[in-house]
């Protein structure tokens, strides 16, 4: 039974509509094979057979792993076209996490990029290959069959988008910044709707040359057909060299860039920044983490006013975007939001009772979209809890302001309670990233007699910056916030250690505190 609500095109048929619409139009280059739009077309055709042939059919599931290629993601297009569901394993994820999620996904067969991925792709090979019904990988490899082999072995097949409105598409992993990674279900209605969200939410540029750095695997991936869709060019990094980014940036007139705030802190710190052309970069697009404001205004400063900023999550993407004209010098205060609503989504600001709270009163941000997830995959419990009373609970504390910009004050679950005061980290870490000598800071609770649990930063000094004294930032973060914000104490690091998808893992942080012990979270 096909969703009575869903009447458009779905995967398939969007892709191969701006495949066929401009054929001669370079669709991918860079890192792996360079693809026509045309050839990636036929590509797709081809895969199809293959699948076929390797005795994949509609309702099976494809794990890959890869690096940054087009031919994966002919691969994902394929596979989704023919009623199959594809899940990305994390490239850069430990192999007892990507065993653990073809087995917990069901997965009836595995593709590799052999080049990106051969060892790992042969040790996960050795892991999972029992179970599966296909081992395939991109190219020659002793182990598993070349699907690209195989889909010249078909020959000329004109690709057909078969799949349901219906129809699993894709079983996407959460990033596990609060516990075991889950598996979040999205059928191939919900998927269009998520396409067609960014295209309509986002200010793309015309015929974009996208840079797609980071993974495809994550929320990089979820440009790629908007930018098809919109007649432009997918240009591919194996992976974040800030070097090779400005060099990229100039010599392909870039017009669109996605990165998380770890990546622009890297790029505004290199010298060569301040000698490069970045004239024809018309979008940088960041979001997964917050960004320090002390550094957005320096990014304004140097790269322009081309930053726009995403809110979303695995559950639910995008939510809202703060766009370009919305990072303005002269409205600083709006550099805290993560902007407005996207058109299609629902947000309201709820209680602990789950009720709507006043305007400007912060609780938790829940939504409610045609391309929010289904379910999480084989967790009812789970599914019902995120769920309850008809929104999706998005665990993200927040607010709105008299003009309909959302706010993001912290995590529910990385909320400090000191003394008796709630404490929301990111308001500190906003404070204290402003310091001048401050490169990075994270801030948990961890336990004190005292205080239950007493505020502490976690600090990288700035790249040729020296440690600035503790008196001197909790000084800072007292004078700005008060004194149930203020650190009890300021420990400094070397790096932060940061999950898959590039935000500051608390979890890991507040391990070396909590060990042997309970943390109350909200």
């Amino acid at each position: 039974m096909t969703d009575p609500i869903h009447q458009g095109p779905l995967l398939g048929t969007l892709a191969l509509r701006a495949l066929a619409r401009y054929p001669d139009r370079v669709a991918f280059t860079g890192h792996g094979p360079t693809l026509s739009y045309r050839a990636a077309h036929d590509l797709i055709g081809r895969m199809q057979a293959a699948f076929l042939a390797a005795g994949l059919l509609r309702g099976h599931r494809l794990a890959i792993l890869t690096a940054n290629r087009g031919d994966a993601w002919c691969a994902s297009v394929a596979a989704q076209a023919s009623g199959m569901s594809i899940t990305w394993l994390h490239p850069m994820a430990s192999l007892d996490d990507q065993a653990d999620q073809v087995a917990d996904g069901d997965c009836a067969a595995l593709l590799v990029d052999e080049i990106g991925h051969g060892q790992r792709g042969g040790d996960l090979a050795a892991r999972v290959g029992a179970e599966l019904k296909a081992l395939l990988t991109l190219g020659p490899a002793p182990y598993g069959r070349s699907l690209l082999a195989l889909a010249d072995a078909a020959g000329a097949s004109n690709p057909r988008d078969l799949a349901r409105a219906d129809d699993i598409a894709i079983l996407n992993y959460t990033g596990g910044t609060t516990g075991r990674s889950k598996g979040a279900l999205r059928t191939q209605a919900q998927a269009a709707d998520g396409t067609l969200a960014v295209v309509a939410g986002f200010e793309l540029p015309r015929a974009p040359r996208y840079l797609a750095v980071a993974p495809i695997t994550h929320v990089t991936g979820t440009k790629i057909l908007p930018t098809l869709l919109l007649g432009g060019t997918v240009h591919l990094m194996a992976g974040f060299d800030p070097q090779a980014v400005l060099a990229t940036l100039q010599r392909e007139r870039i017009s669109m860039l996605l990165a998380v705030p770890t990546m622009i802190y890297i790029l505004l710190d290199q010298p060569e920044l301040a000698r490069a052309d970045l004239s024809a970069l018309e979008l940088l697009l960041y979001g997964a983490s917050p960004m320090s404001p002390a550094r957005l205004r320096e990014g304004l400063e140097r790269i322009g006013p081309v930053f726009c900023q995403l809110y979303g999550q695995t559950e639910c993407y995008p939510v809202s975007v703060l766009r370009r004209s919305d990072h303005d010098p002269a409205r600083p205060e709006l550099f805290a939001s993560c902007g407005a609503p996207i058109p299609g989504v629902d947000v309201a600001i709820l209680g602990d009772d789950d009720q709507p709270l006043p305007q400007g009163e912060a609780g938790e941000i829940a939504v409610r979209a045609p391309h929010a997830i289904q379910t999480y995959w084989k967790r009812p419990e789970q599914t019902a809890e995120l769920f309850r009373g008809g929104w999706l609970h998005t665990g993200d504390i927040g607010r709105f302001d008299d003009r309909g910009y959302l706010y993001i004050v912290d995590r529910k679950k990385d909320m400090i309670v000191s003394g008796g005061f709630n404490v929301y980290p990111r308001e500190v870490e906003d404070v204290l990233s402003g310091h001048p000598a401050v490169g990075q800071v994270a801030v948990i609770g961890v336990p004190d007699a005292k205080w239950g649990e007493a505020v502490t930063a976690l600090v990288v000094p700035r790249a040729g910056s020296a440690p600035p004294p503790a008196e001197e930032l909790i000084a800072l973060v007292k004078s700005r916030k008060g004194g149930a914000h203020a650190p009890k104490q300021v420990r400094y690091v070397d790096a932060l250690p940061m999950t898959a998808v590039g935000k500051v893992d608390k979890k890991v942080l507040r391990a070396q505190y909590w060990q042997g012990q309970e943390r109350q979270v909200g």
